[in-house]
């Protein structure tokens, strides 16, 4: 039950157009639904800003098209990743409308629900094509949650230049996603000229010694660049949320200048003063 189904409800009681019994069981009953190889949070949205997402690894498709169907109905976004073309054709047989980004492995439904409430733009930038999976589930998610974004691919520090050309572009983003395999050197980079969050995600793109991600992992996890913050290993979902959640804070004047409404300048120019 999203807020919105809340609040029609509240408004349908306070009319008389529903009983006191009727509330009480609509609210708890969407609380969760249980299919038996599943318990469905239908109130996540409520508690957290966004439907629950249903990660498809480990599923059968039957299960992956049946949760799908549920939170479909309930008139919940739905986000599916990791998501097979098996899994997509299962989902498609129950849910209208469905939509399949391959590359991101992303199954997504009820766009039509989504509402834009980030204050700026999300920037997802990759160090190689190769990191553009864990890219595009990142940009899908976050555009699921209500964000502008925008993806800026192949920067990586091998050719240093061309992710400097990109400053302009850094520097009017909202919050970075910096997805990088290898030795993960990137998000350093960007996070040493911006004053935004970066949210580092380190993929298991790499030779041998990259221990499948490790590398990159460790090496985002001590850089030098302040304001990186690391999620992890091909989590671009984890990343999205985490940006979702900062691009939703109001703006503020930034750290150099608070706002002091309370107190004129001139009392607050006694106390730098002493």
């Amino acid at each position: 039950m999203t807020t919105k189904q809340i609040h029609k409800l509240l408004d349908d009681f306070k009319r008389g157009k529903v009983p006191h019994n009727h509330v009480v069981e609509s609210l708890f009953s969407t609380m969760t639904e249980s299919l038996g190889f599943a318990q469905i949070d239908h109130h996540r949205v409520l508690r957290q800003g966004f439907p629950e997402v249903i990660l498809c690894e480990g599923k059968t498709d039957r299960q992956v098209a049946v949760i799908a169907e549920r939170i479909v109905a309930h008139g919940s976004i739905l986000l599916a990743t990791r998501a097979t073309k098996q899994n997509f054709a299962a989902v498609r047989k129950r849910v209208r409308k469905v939509r399949y980004n391959e590359t991101a492995r992303t199954i997504t439904a009820n766009e039509h629900l989504v509402e834009r409430n980030g204050r700026g733009t999300i920037l997802i930038v990759t160090a190689g094509t190769s990191d553009l999976p864990v890219a595009e589930e990142a940009r899908e998610s976050a555009t699921m949650m209500g964000n502008e974004t925008e993806l800026i691919a192949d920067v990586g520090v091998a050719g240093v230049h061309r992710v400097l050309a990109q400053s302009e572009k850094l520097r009017a983003a909202s919050v970075l996603i910096v997805v990088a395999g290898m030795e993960g050197a990137l998000p350093s980079v960007v996070g040493g000229l911006v004053d935004v969050p970066v949210i580092a995600v380190p993929t298991s793109v790499g030779y041998g010694a990259s221990f499948r991600g490790l590398s990159a992992l460790l090496g985002m996890l001590n850089s030098c660049a302040a304001g990186v913050t690391v999620v992890n290993i091909d989590n671009g979902f984890g990343a999205a949320f985490a940006a979702s959640r900062i691009n939703r804070l109001p703006a503020t004047s930034g750290f150099a200048n608070p706002p002091h409404k309370s107190r004129p300048k001139s009392a607050r120019r006694k106390q730098l003063l002493g």
